[in-house]
């Protein structure tokens, strides 16, 4: 495999329910594509976040993930407000959450810092008014 397999999800950023597919549908391809449980893991925790934030914070976006035998790369762009403050906003327990949607269970500020925490590298683009673009890298072990 020299070219990168590419998988487009559009994250719909109207409600909950939905939130998460793109991150089950990974999974299952990762799977289907005999990755170890960890990489798949990591992955999946990491798309997972990045939707919930999608969905909290800027109505949406996609998540294209790019699958190459020695690295996954999970791209997730939006067009909504921005991160004012990204040391801020990668401090565990930080968060701009609403009330309404904590209510529900999420945005106990730990979107950011798990992305962190379960790739190998993670680089944030964002322009306030404009969006965001966070790109992660998983490194899959040579078996």
């Amino acid at each position: 495999m020299s070219e990168p397999l590419r998988f487009h999800f559009d994250v719909d950023g109207s409600n909950f329910t939905s939130a998460g597919e793109a991150s089950i549908q990974i999974k299952q391809k990762l799977r289907q594509l005999g990755f170890a449980p960890d990489i798949i893991k990591r992955v999946a925790i990491s798309m997972y976040e990045g939707e919930i934030n999608m969905v909290i914070h800027a109505g949406g976006g996609t998540a294209d993930v790019y699958v190459l035998p020695e690295t996954i790369k999970i791209v997730l762009e939006d067009h909504g407000p921005g991160i004012a403050d990204v040391e801020l906003a990668m401090q565990e327990g930080f968060s701009t959450a609403p009330d309404s949607v904590r209510s529900l269970g999420f945005g106990a500020g730990m979107g950011l810092p798990n992305m962190k925490r379960y790739t190998d590298n993670m680089i944030i683009e964002t322009e306030l008014g404009k969006g965001t673009k966070i790109t992660m890298t998983v490194n899959v072990p040579r078996q």
